[in-house]
């Protein structure tokens, strides 16, 4: 089981988390979108949360701002953290917009909220789990969505509360993280996205 472990902390990366959601929001739930509206929010979530995150983090490696995937010393993290911001901002602005996929754009406001507490976080040398919090925003997503949509979720919401315990297993087994770190990470992923729930409920 402990060789198993370490598995988690890659399927549920943070950069997977954004195309779990996309791929729950529009296809496993009772969505009015078309097809091809559809897939195209998917393939700018694709761009703007994993190719583009991804090929920044190759200039940043190269550069030798940061030295590995999960990018486990504080001090690497600050750069990161802002260009998540950015893409952020830039994906509920032009791409996931209010007007046209309301509970999903709350979602990405939600997260990025927790980045921006990861990174307040930072300034006072704490270090939040960045796979907690996508991993326990993702599961109050879920949550959400089965409340407004009025069906029974419950597989997928018990899988993904499931994944919470297997994603912080993994964290420290791998020892990336300390209890406490986990902690904090699971709350800032939390309380963002239930803050802002009642919105869109």
């Amino acid at each position: 089981m402990k060789k198993l472990l370490p598995f988690f902390s890659y399927l549920f990366h943070p950069i997977f988390i954004p195309v779990y959601a996309a791929l729950l929001y529009f296809f496993c739930n009772d969505s009015y979108y078309t097809n091809p509206e559809k897939y195209f929010a998917l393939f700018q979530i694709v761009v703007l949360t994993i190719v583009l995150p991804i090929l920044i983090f190759f200039a940043l490696r190269t550069t030798g701002k940061v030295n590995s995937i999960m990018i486990a010393d504080i001090s690497q993290r600050k750069i990161p953290l802002v260009i998540q911001c950015f893409l952020t901002i830039l994906l509920v602005r032009k791409c996931i917009t209010l007007d046209h996929f309301p509970e999903f754009h709350f979602f990405f406001l939600g997260g990025l909220l927790s980045t921006v507490v990861s990174l307040i976080l930072l300034f006072f040398k704490t270090k939040a789990s960045l796979h907690m919090i996508a991993v326990s925003a993702l599961t109050v997503f879920i949550i959400g969505l089965s409340i407004h949509n009025q069906n029974r979720n419950i597989y997928w919401i018990g899988f993904f509360v499931l994944m919470n315990g297997f994603v912080a297993s993994s964290r420290l087994e791998m020892k990336a993280h300390t209890p406490k770190e986990l902690v904090i990470g699971f709350f800032s992923g939390i309380i963002p996205q239930m803050i802002l729930m009642p919105i869109w409920l």
